[in-house]
This record gives structure tokens, sequence and C-alpha cells, in this order.
């Protein structure tokens, strides 16, 4: 099928309306090519000027049927070339960003109210330098090395992977490239000229740039980048990761902005599906005793029986209780949690198991306890090495008989409840100091499961720091941030004392310092900046091998330390020596193992 041939499009603008702009754009149309089109208009209001028309008239050409136009009636961006005319301030002179070329002809440009004569005379001599003008630039070649040049930068953007859009300040779009139809589904034809936020629906920034209505500028325009769910005309939806830059004037000023978008449906797909595969109710991590812990949760899941959670402060017990009760027949029923350490003994009895009123000074009423409120569901005791003595044998009662008598009160109430704790202590090492009572262990202790300190599971950190990522920025209402390789290697080396609970307490602090896309090390909170430096002062190995040659004998060997090890003739415990100096003990095997993930 053959294509119609594309004309290009060359606009005569001229200050005053003395007719400079029509003699131009007749004199154009009389020696033009076919496959060129010639506008004129004025940045004043238009007028027919008589002496315009008289001297026109001398050479067999007239103006009077020509279309006048202003800089209303126009878009700029739309033209290939832009000719202004006068001899008025270039400062004075329309602004063309990052548009078309433009050219400067200083001709005499009269004003209305000067006397006729020095009108004719001056617009006379402007009319015979508009010819020459006008034979020389398509006479020359300059012409065609103008749409030459012109065209061949719009064939290297079309020939880009990315797509590129391109608008003004008022959002008026003047360049959209190949790539931007193919991922958006929208021809060029249909959007040039078009204010964005029209031409799209549900605009493709996605409704939060420097452009919206809504937006409150913070001044400068900046440079963004954030991901969009954008719908095809089709009905697909795709999600593009864009950036969004202002194009600038080369005195500063913002008047327009590029927009620069990739087509990242199918990679945020299988993020999507690794991260199903690798989380779980919650929780999240790739980590080999992390996916083994999965396992185990799944396995007791399905059974009624007391689960005892054992890890440190800050792991994510509860996450695990949980995960448990909805993978489990229970699941729909309630959920209650109770921290048996942050309460005292008398409150948390009247707590776990209700009372009736008058039972003691406040009791104002009856009121239900923990466990009736967990009836036929799950209740999850945090911290049970808080119990006293007989607390404890309060709650073996209760664990052996399904059944207790609120405080004050000599009803029995049956209940049917799961029941699931956890411990950051030691319980046998409690048994053994006679403060934790060897019964009740094995009463609530039928399915131990541990949960490892984040330090010895650090494969786990980068997925949790893009989880934590997402999740604080949409408690915030902003873009996702991207850490930097050089940050992600700080996060997987530092000890991690406060466990998981203190690694979103650092992503919530990066939100905080960092104001930019890209989360710099000087964005970190200051106790891993000083893990870091104390770090790097202790001493390392007898460095004999690059740490080039370590990382090459780490791929050779697919991550297997042992392999590695091998292939450098060295022992484990010097090779894991090597990995920590170099800063490499983890995270290189991170990247090793997620390239397996994805293959």
């Amino acid at each position: 099928m053959d294509t119609v041939k594309k004309k290009h499009k060359i606009l005569f603008l001229s200050e005053n309306s003395n007719g400079l702009n029509l003699m131009a754009e007749s004199f154009a149309s009389e020696m033009k090519d076919d496959d060129i089109e010639i506008i004129s208009a004025t940045m004043k209001p238009p007028g027919l000027n008589a002496i315009a028309v008289r001297l026109m008239n001398e050479v067999h050409l007239d103006i009077t049927s020509l279309k006048q136009l202003t800089l209303l009636d126009i878009e700029l961006f739309m033209f290939d070339l832009v000719i202004t005319l006068g001899d008025f301030d270039p400062a004075c002179r329309p602004t063309l960003p990052g548009m078309p070329p433009h050219l400067h002809w200083n001709l005499p440009d009269p004003l209305p109210v000067e006397d006729p004569i020095k009108i004719f005379t001056a617009l006379k001599s402007a009319r015979d330098i508009l010819r020459s003008n006008i034979e020389t630039l398509f006479h020359s070649r300059l012409l065609s090395a103008l749409f030459v040049t012109r065209r061949n930068l719009e064939l290297v953007l079309d020939n880009l992977h990315d797509g590129v859009m391109a608008h003004t300040t008022n959002r008026r779009i003047f360049f959209f490239n190949k790539a931007a139809e193919a991922i958006t589904g929208y021809s060029c034809d249909k959007v040039m000229g078009q204010d964005c936020h029209e031409v799209f629906p549900g605009r493709l920034c996605g409704g939060d740039c420097e452009f919206c209505e809504n937006t409150i500028s913070l001044g400068k325009a900046s440079v963004t980048r954030r991901d969009v769910l954008f719908m095809r005309p089709d009905g697909e939806e795709r999600t593009l990761k864009m950036s969004v830059m202002p194009l600038t004037e080369t005195d500063g000023r913002d008047v327009g902005a590029l927009v620069s978008f990739q087509d990242n449906t199918e990679l945020h797909q299988l993020k999507r599906r690794l991260k199903h595969r690798h989380s779980l109710e919650g929780l999240v991590g790739i980590d080999p005793k992390t996916l083994t812990l999965f396992e185990h949760i799944r396995e007791v899941s399905s059974v009624c029986v007391p689960v005892l959670i054992e890890g440190e402060s800050g792991t994510g017990k509860e996450l695990i209780a949980n995960a448990i009760h909805n993978l489990g027949p229970r699941a729909g029923k309630p959920f209650i949690a109770v921290n048996c350490g942050a309460l005292p003994e008398g409150i948390l009895e009247s707590e776990l198991f209700g009372h009736v009123k008058g039972a003691f000074t406040g009791a104002v009423a009856d009121r239900k306890g923990r466990f009736e409120l967990a009836h036929q569901g799950t209740i999850f005791l945090d911290e049970i090495d808080g119990l006293s003595t007989s607390m404890q044998v309060k709650l073996l009662r209760v664990i052996q008989e399904q059944r207790f008598e609120r405080v004050g009160g000599e009803k029995s109430i049956q209940v049917d409840v799961r029941i699931i704790s956890a411990t950051n202590q030691n319980l046998k090492q409690l048994m053994a100091k006679k403060q934790f009572r060897r019964d009740l262990f094995y009463r609530l202790c039928v399915v131990p499961i541990t949960f490892p300190p984040l330090r010895e599971r650090r494969l786990d950190i980068p997925i949790l720091v893009e989880h934590f990522l997402e999740m604080i920025s949409k408690e915030l209402k902003r873009p996702v941030l991207t850490p930097s390789n050089e940050v992600i290697d700080f996060l997987i080396r530092y000890s991690w004392p406060g466990n998981v609970r203190e690694l979103r307490n650092a992503i919530e602090y990066i939100y905080v310092k960092c104001r930019d896309n890209v989360i710099q090390v000087r964005h970190l909170p200051p106790e891993i900046l000083n893990f870091e430096e104390s770090r790097k002062t202790r001493p390392g190995p007898t460095l004999k091998f690059k740490k080039e040659e370590i990382m090459l004998a780490l791929t050779k060997a697919e991550g297997s330390k042992k392999n590695a090890s091998r292939i450098l003739g060295v022992g484990r415990a010097t090779f894991y020596r090597y990995l920590d100096h170099y800063g490499l003990k983890y995270s290189i095997l991170f990247r090793v193992s997620s390239l397996k993930l994805i293959s």
C-alpha cells in the first residue's frame, strides 16, 4: 500500500499586521515544491495593509485571498521551519524551545501611524528583500539540509526501543516516536498537537506530574521516575516505567517536558510471580532458611496443635502466627494477639479470661477475655516467657481442659481455641532456672518453629528492602525509591541487631532523608554508616587475589563457595575472609541466586 509523503511545513511570522507575512507567504507559494506547505501569521491582531496589497499587485501577486492568522490560530511546534520577519528586538521574538529550526530575516517594518510615503518606501524595500531571500532559500541546498537534519534526528528517536514524547508547558504534544506508538497503541497523527491529559484516558503520567492541575509545584521542574499503569485503546493494561524531564530554554526557564517510557509489563509480571513464589501471608524471603520456614508453616497450619515460635525480637513472629492461622482450617475465624510481657499479672488475667461486674474496682460491667473472643479461632500469646508462675498454672489448666472462669466469676466457660505462642528467650534455660514450668513448655511446644535472625538469612535483605520500599511508598503516597548497588551492599553487610523491624525503620528513615529517586549511601541511618566504618578498620587477609578474581571464581562455581575456593586453591575459611573483605560475602551470592530464579 502506497504511503502519502509527508509535507514539510514552513511558517512566516511577523510582529505587526503590515503585510510582511502575507508577502512572504505569497512569494513562497509561487516558488515552493509540492511537498512543502506555506503558512503565515502575525503576533498581533491581523489586518490587510492596502499599501502591501498594491505593492504585491505590481509583481502580479494577490494577497487579499490569503488567510489572516495569529499565534492563537497555530501551534509553532507543528512546523519544520519558522522564519520570523521584521526589525523587532530579538528578545521579543517567540520562544521556540526544542521545536523547529528558527531563522530571522531583519526587514523594514513600518508602523501603521507613520507617513504613507515612508510606509510605501519601507514595504517596497521589504518586498524586494523577501523575494530575494525566498529565491535563495528554495534554490539553495539550505532548505533541504535543514529538513534532512531534522528528519535524521527523528529517525534516531524513532529507532529507540523506548517511547519518547515531548510536549509544551500547556501539554501540547509536538513529538511522538514510533516506539511510543507501539507501546501506547496511539498513532502519531492522533496525538500531535493534542493536550496529553485529554488524549490518553486516565492520563499517561497517572495524574501526578508537574503539569497536572492539582499538583502543587515546588519550584523548578525536576527529573522524575515512576511506574505507571496505562490502558491501551484495545483495553490491554500495561505497566510503563516512565521518566519525565524538563525542557529548558538557554536562560533556564522550563518550557515543556520530555517523557520517555519503557513497557515493563512482562518484567513486572515476572517479579509478581517471583514474589508470590517467595512470599507467604506477608512473610517475604528467598533465603533457603526462609523457604524451609515456609514449608514448616504450611505443614503445621493444617493440624490444630499448639505451636511455639522462637526467635529474636523484631524477626516477625506474629507474622508467622498469622500465616499459620490464615492457611489453616480456622481462617476466617478470630485471630487474637496478646503480649504477655507487656501487662502486669492482675491486668493480664482479666485480659486473658475476662471479668464479671464488681470483680475489682473499675469492673463496672461483665467483660469477655481474649480466650473467649478467640473461640473457634486462634489466640497468639507473644512473649510467653513473661508469664508469672501463677499465670503459668492458670494457662496450663486452660490448655488441658479448654475451659476457665472469668475473674470474680463462678461459671465455667468452654472454648475451642488454637494456641500459638512465641518467645525471644530460651525457655529450656528458664526451665533449668525454675522460671518456666516444664509441663507448660511441653503443652505449648508440640511443634517448635525457629525463625532465624536476619543476619543469618542475608539473602532475604534485598527482597525485603524492595518490599518495604513499595509498602512505605504507598503509605506516604510517594514514588518508589530505587537503592543504588552500593546501598544494597551496605544493607547486606550490616548486622541488624533489631532484625526485620530495624530494617523497616531504616527504610522509613531513608524516605525522610532521600528527596531524589535513587537512594545513596548518605541517606542511610547513622548506625549503618558507623558499622561500615568500623568494619573497614578490621584487618583483612593478605591480598593474594583481587576482587575481580574472587567474583570470577564465584561465577564459574555458580555461587558455590566450596567450589569457588577449590578453583582458587584456598581453604574455605580463607575464602570467606576474602568475601568479607571485598564486601562480597552475601551480595554476589544473592545476585547469582536471583539469576537462577529468573532463568
